[in-house]
C-alpha cells in the first residue's frame, strides 16, 4: 500500500525511477515523487539497514513494486516482478495474477474481505482503483511508510517481517482525523528468479491493526453532538452526587 504524490526526479529507495524509458505510461502522466513519505519514512523507521544489505534489497525492491502497481498502467513495464508468472496471495486466499492485482490496485487487491458485508470496514468490492487510493490519501496526507523489520532468509524464497504507518491527519469514511499513529506489522515471503524478480508474493497480516486505528475517530454526526451542561456531563460520568430532580 502507498499514499503518494506525482512529480518527477530521482529517489534513493526507489533507483530505476528518474532512469525508466520515455516509453512508459504513467498513471498521471509523469513519474511520481516520494519526497514527503520518504521523508516520513525516514523520521519512524525502526531500522536503518547498511547499504548494499539483503535487507535494504528487499526493502527497496518492495517499494520499487508498490511504486509500479500504484503509478504504472502496463505490466509489461514492471521491472520487479515476472509478469507472465506473478501471483499475490493475500491471508491465504486465492493468489491474483499480476493483470488482475493491477486492475484492482494494492488496496483493494489487499484489503479484500471474507467477512459478511455488514462486518467489513472496507468494501474492496464497491472501490475503483482511483477511489481506493483517494480514500488513504485522504486520511494519511503524509503518506503510509512501509519498512522491513527482518528478513529470514534470502533467495529464491525470501522471507520478511514488515511495518506500515501513518498518521491520521484526514478523514476516513466519515471518522474524523485526530493525528494519531495508525501502524500494522506482518509477515511476507517473494519467491523470485535469478534476477530477483518476483513470481509469488505470499503476505500475511491482520487488517483490524490498520481500521481499528481509523474507526477510533468519531464520526461527524458524533462530532456535532451539544455539551449541554455541566448537569449532563456529571450523569454521562454518574456522578454520585448528583440527583436529577423529579
Amino acid at each position: 500500500m502507498s499514499a503518494e504524490g506525482s512529480s518527477n526526479g530521482s529517489d534513493k529507495y526507489r533507483v530505476f525511477l528518474h532512469l525508466e524509458p520515455p516509453t512508459v505510461h504513467w498513471r498521471h502522466g509523469k513519474p511520481p515523487s516520494f519526497e514527503i513519505v520518504n521523508q516520513l519514512f525516514e523520521d519512524g523507521r525502526t531500522k536503518e539497514w547498511p547499504k548494499g544489505s539483503l535487507e535494504e534489497t528487499v526493502q527497496n525492491a518492495i517499494k520499487s513494486w508498490e511504486m509500479e502497481l500504484s503509478h504504472k498502467t502496463k505490466l509489461q513495464d514492471f521491472k520487479t516482478i515476472v509478469p507472465e508468472k506473478f501471483k499475490l496471495f493475500v491471508n491465504g486466499r486465492e493468489g491474483l495474477s499480476g493483470e488482475e492485482t493491477l486492475r484492482l490496485g494494492s488496496y483493494n487487491a489487499l484489503l479484500k474481505s471474507s467477512l459478511p458485508e455488514e462486518f467489513q470496514y472496507y468494501k474492496a468490492d464497491e472501490e475503483s482503483f482511483e477511489s481506493s487510493h483517494e480514500v488513504f490519501r485522504a486520511c494519511f496526507p503524509r503518506g503510509f511508510a512501509w519498512e522491513v523489520i527482518e528478513v529470514y532468509s534470502g533467495p529464491p524464497l525470501i522471507a520478511y517481517k514488515f511495518r506500515h504507518w501513518g498518521f491520521f491527519e484526514g478523514p476516513y469514511k466519515g471518522h474524523l482525523p485526530n493525528g494519531e499513529l495508525v501502524q500494522f506489522y506482518g509477515l511476507g515471503t517473494l519467491k523470485v528468479d535469478e534476477s530477483l524478480k518476483v513470481e509469488e508474493a505470499h503476505i500475511y497480516y491482520d487488517p483490524a491493526e490498520l481500521f481499528g486505528g481509523l474507526l477510533k475517530g468519531k464520526t461527524a454526526s458524533e462530532s456535532q453532538k451539544p455539551q449541554n451542561s455541566e448537569k449532563d456531563s456529571a450523569a454521562s460520568v454518574g456522578c454520585p452526587f448528583f440527583k436529577p430532580k423529579e
